[in-house]
């Protein structure tokens, strides 16, 4: 595949990855014009439009024009959403079907390239605000994918890079759904109003892929704040509570049940800041033989349990290396043999590695 077919998808993904991740207010005429256009599509008049500040608010309020009962929580049982997802499996299916024979290869490398990178982003950093508002129950709902922007970029990617051609009719339904996702952020479409949020006031991630991935990081405050106040935090990918970013104490980091958040949050105060203020003891160090100019240092950490502190061996995109550490039994002494543990060697094994990643 030539690389500029490979600059181009690159282009085009990231174009996406703007809009998808936009913090610009929603242009609410553009989107009601266009989720109305989709309705009129299926034989329906426009709806009411009902704004909200934030994916928890749009779960916290009822709008009139909801049957009682039908809260935005149960978007899966209201009948319009399963024909709107019909309409888009129809339309993407539409659109494939217009792939000649010599432009697979092209759409190999889109799918790769842009659905790809832009479904993982979604994933990371758009739906955690919705699936903590709405319990966990997102992830088991068909109603998010049927309105991310990963098979409406790649639609569009098929017409501009590989050339496919589509007849006027299937083209307007395209430019339909571009329209939504370029506009506005979630929505939730019932018979006779539609729920629309804005989009985030902040929304942080950082690049962890060589397509462009996005997952959501902030180490100074919220990975996603929305203009009522609402927010989520996450660490490197990780959904944390906010103590981790705002007051990552050794006493809290010692209750924490949960095994990411306790380091999450231990990465957040630093190692040497932990250790010194957790007081660990320090059990002994050996030079690291897998990281030459590195140190292994084991230490205390609790009941039958001993922390290794190491130096990564690949450099991170930001060019340092990351200090880390790993769990151990707490029957280990030697650095050496708790380092070869994690790999499943044994300290002597460990000892003749020439370079670990």
């Amino acid at each position: 595949m030539s690389d500029i077919l490979q600059r181009e998808a690159a282009s085009l993904r990231d174009r996406w990855l703007g809009r998808a991740l936009s913090t610009r207010p929603a242009d609410r005429k553009a989107a009601e014009a266009a989720v109305s256009d989709l309705y009129r599509f299926i034989g329906l008049s426009p709806p009411r439009f009902h704004w909200v500040t934030s994916p928890a608010a749009a779960f916290a309020t009822v709008p009139a024009g909801l049957p009682p009962g039908q809260s935005v929580e149960r978007v899966d049982a209201w009948p319009l959403p399963a024909r709107f997802a019909t309409l888009r499996h129809r339309v993407y299916g539409a659109v494939h079907a217009r792939v000649r024979p010599a432009q697979r290869p092209v759409d190999v490398l889109l799918r790769r390239e842009v659905h790809q990178p832009l479904l993982n982003t979604a994933g990371r950093c758009l739906l955690p605000p919705v699936e903590l508002a709405h319990n966990e129950a997102s992830r088991h709902q068909t109603w998010y994918r049927t309105v991310c922007v990963s098979w409406i970029a790649h639609c569009d990617a098929l017409r501009r890079i590989a050339g496919v051609e589509l007849p006027a009719e299937l083209a307007r339904q395209v430019n339909m759904w571009t329209a939504v996702a370029t506009a506005c952020h979630w929505w939730w479409p019932s018979e006779h109003v539609c729920v629309m949020s804005e989009r985030p006031a902040e929304l942080h991630t950082e690049t962890w892929t060589a397509t462009g991935e996005q997952r959501p990081h902030h180490a100074d405050g919220p990975s996603a704040r929305y203009a009522d106040g609402w927010a989520t935090y996450a660490w490197h990918g990780t959904r944390i509570p906010s103590w981790v970013i705002h007051d990552p104490t050794p006493e809290r980091i010692s209750a924490e049940p949960n095994v990411e958040v306790r380091r999450c949050a231990i990465e957040r105060l630093g190692w040497p800041a932990y250790i010194a203020r957790a007081e660990l003891r320090l059990v002994a160090t050996a030079p690291d033989p897998g990281n030459a100019g590195t140190e292994l240092r084991l230490y205390d950490m609790r009941r039958d349990t001993r922390v290794l502190l190491a130096v990564n061996g690949s450099v991170e995109r930001d060019g340092r290396r990351r200090q880390y550490g790993l769990t151990v039994p707490g029957y280990f002494d030697d650095p050496l043999a708790a380092a070869g543990w994690t790999y499943g060697l044994s300290g002597e094994q460990y000892a003749q590695l020439l370079r670990r990643t």
